[in-house]
């Protein structure tokens, strides 16, 4: 690649009408799974200042002796490799020196797994700060509340303070100020502190709602499965959920819904507790809910599990073995014994019998099914001299043991004895079915179990979208803090969940935006797929600041974007990079090649970088 060189490189970033060649448009390789580094460096290569900085004389401010730093060997090959982006005639790159640098002073990002580029930006800032700080012996400062003095005054004193211990290119170009305004909930006591920021951290905030498939299995055997779909908030709770599932199936005012999630046939775990949120719950989920009688709250809940024969080869010969087949069924009721065991199963399973041929002009009876299941369950079938029992299958057409919740074992087979007592709050019964059984039930509706949310070819969600201003006012809506998190007021002399309230104060000349699309708890990882609008060319801050008679534009244009495609734990880093004019740049990798601007809003954008843009 060819290029021309110029004094200042930045003039290519910020706009300049001669041709800006091929300078800045090189790539990076990738060294395995390196793609969140490439596309955070290509970002800050192209960072107006940063980019005039490292190509100067920028070692005459490295601080080697600085605690915090890293000896100036992150900001020393960091310059090195900005040095080699922009010389001309540069070929792609392979960040190995630098990468070295990273893992050795950060060894987080050390060895070959994917990482989050936001994560390692925000090293690198930090990284940088401490390696080109100015301030060689930082002074011991105080905080001091505000205690009813001006903002304006206050706000000057903490950023008096910050620049006497932190004074970097850094803090020149990306750092910015909060106000922070924390209210005791007792007794109203009000603290004002001014803090420094490198970057907007902004929640996406989600007003859409989300379709959900479960199936509905009455207790009393009277109908057949049925599946429901409803709509609740995407970020609901499962009492929403279960009203809504009660309005569709319109349940009894005696009655009331038990969910379960279900995996392999059998029951994984019951979802009890309304304030659990919806977002544990995968679209892939298989979900039950079982109407239970409201009356019988104190009884047992059985869990019936079913399995059959099933003929496999193994070692060249067809042998039979058990299989579970089917969804539980569940029931809570009072039983005494084995007799009344059996009546209940009976009861569960007269939905699915298929009537003889005979009585098929007789079904007007709504008792028909029950009162042939319970001929069934009395029978006494003769079995042929050519018929070979499986292992643990005696005689009869089904058999009831005592298991485990998974359902893998077989203790103690039920009989028609008293059951023993005192009985567990959940029993798990495993039924062997005999073949006959097998045929005259029609268990079909028993195994297909619609998931969740199917996404097919044709049923693609919706694109959620919401604007960069509301994901801003998210951010800095006033909340309490979390139980973790408790302030001590010094009036009350204790800890207390305190309100509070976040403002832009001070905006700095490159201003960041991290969009949290990437959530975790302690069962799953989650990313947002929401399109963010935001602008390009006049993102207006002008009512989001705090201060008064700010004299600084609050007006910014965006040069850079770190987009990750894909799968939470996965996917792809890649950045979009404004160059000169109307030109944006797609850097994926060691392949650099044009991009219309029209293209560069998706909801793949994961980092936004802005430049302040004075007014005319």
């Amino acid at each position: 690649m060819n290029g021309n060189s110029a004094g200042s490189k930045s003039s290519y970033l910020l706009g300049s009408s001669f041709e800006a060649g091929s300078l800045g448009l090189t790539g990076l390789q990738n060294l395995g799974n390196t793609c969140f580094m490439n596309s955070a460096i290509q970002c800050l290569a192209h960072t107006p200042k940063l980019v005039d900085y490292f190509l100067g004389d920028y070692r005459r401010e490295i601080n080697p002796d600085n605690p915090l730093g890293m000896k100036g060997e992150i900001a020393s090959s960091f310059g090195d490799l900005m040095k080699k982006l922009w010389a001309p005639g540069a070929t792609p790159l392979a960040p190995r020196t630098f990468k070295l640098k990273l893992a050795h002073f950060a060894p987080q990002f050390s060895g070959f797994n994917q990482h989050d580029s936001q994560e390692v930006l925000a090293f690198l800032l930090d990284g940088l700060h401490e390696d080109l700080n100015r301030v060689k012996c930082k002074p011991y400062v105080e905080a001091k509340d505000s205690d009813g003095r001006p903002d304006e005054e206050v706000a000057d004193e903490y950023w008096r303070n910050h620049l006497a211990r932190n004074d970097s290119i850094i803090v020149d170009v990306c750092q910015g100020q909060f106000r922070s305004t924390l209210i005791c909930p007792e007794c109203r006591k009000l603290s004002v502190t001014f803090d420094p920021f490198m970057y907007l951290s902004l929640p996406l905030p989600s007003t859409s709602t989300r379709t959900m498939t479960v199936t509905v299995v009455k207790s009393d055997g009277s109908t057949k499965p049925s599946s429901f779909t409803v709509t609740v908030p995407k970020n609901g709770k499962l009492e929403d959920l279960t009203q809504a599932l009660s309005t569709a199936c319109s349940l009894g005012v005696d009655e009331m819904l038990l969910v379960a999630e279900i995996y392999n046939n059998r029951i994984i775990r019951f979802l009890e507790e309304p304030t659990d949120s919806l977002s544990l719950i995968r679209d892939n989920d298989q979900l039950i809910a079982y109407r239970l009688s409201k009356d019988a709250k104190e009884a047992p809940l059985f869990v019936f599990m079913h399995q059959q024969i099933e003929e496999k080869f193994i070692c060249g010969k067809l042998t039979p073995n058990w299989r579970s087949f089917g969804v539980p069924l569940v029931v809570r009721e009072n039983i005494a014994n084995g007799s009344d065991f059996r009546e209940v199963y009976a009861k569960l399973l007269s939905p699915f019998l298929v009537p003889d041929d005979d009585s098929v002009d007789n079904i007007d009876s709504s008792n028909n099914s029950a009162t042939e299941v319970d001929s069934i369950l009395s029978e006494s079938p003769r079995k042929s001299d050519e018929e070979k029992p499986v292992e643990g299958q005696s005689g009869a057409d089904f058999q009831f043991y005592l298991t485990n919740e998974k359902g893998v074992e077989k203790n103690s087979e039920i009989g028609m004895e008293e059951l023993v007592k005192p009985m567990p709050a959940r029993l798990y019964v495993l039924v062997s079915w005999s073949e006959k059984m097998v045929k005259r039930y029609d268990v079909q509706p028993l195994t297909l179990l619609p998931e969740v949310f199917k996404s097919g070819f044709f049923t693609k969600r919706p694109q959620e979208s919401v604007s960069l201003y509301k994901c801003l006012e998210a951010f800095l809506k006033e909340e309490p803090l979390g139980p973790d998190d408790m302030w001590y007021c010094p009036v009350c002399k204790k800890h207390c969940q305190a309100d509070k309230k976040l403002d832009l104060w001070r905006l700095p000349e490159i201003l960041v935006i991290h969009l949290k699309r990437f959530s975790y708890n302690r069962f799953l990882k989650n990313k947002l797929e929401t399109y963010v609008d935001f602008p390009i060319r006049d993102l207006d801050l002008s009512d989001y600041i705090a201060q008064k008679g700010e004299k600084s534009s609050n007006r910014y244009l965006l040069y850079a974007i770190s987009n990750h495609y894909g799968s939470m734990g996965g996917g792809h880093y890649a950045a979009f990079v404004h160059h000169g004019g109307d030109r944006w740049y797609d850097f994926d990798d060691s392949h650099v090649s044009p991009i219309s601007e029209d293209k560069i809003k998706t909801s793949a954008a994961y980092v936004l970088f802005y430049r302040r843009v004075e007014d005319a």
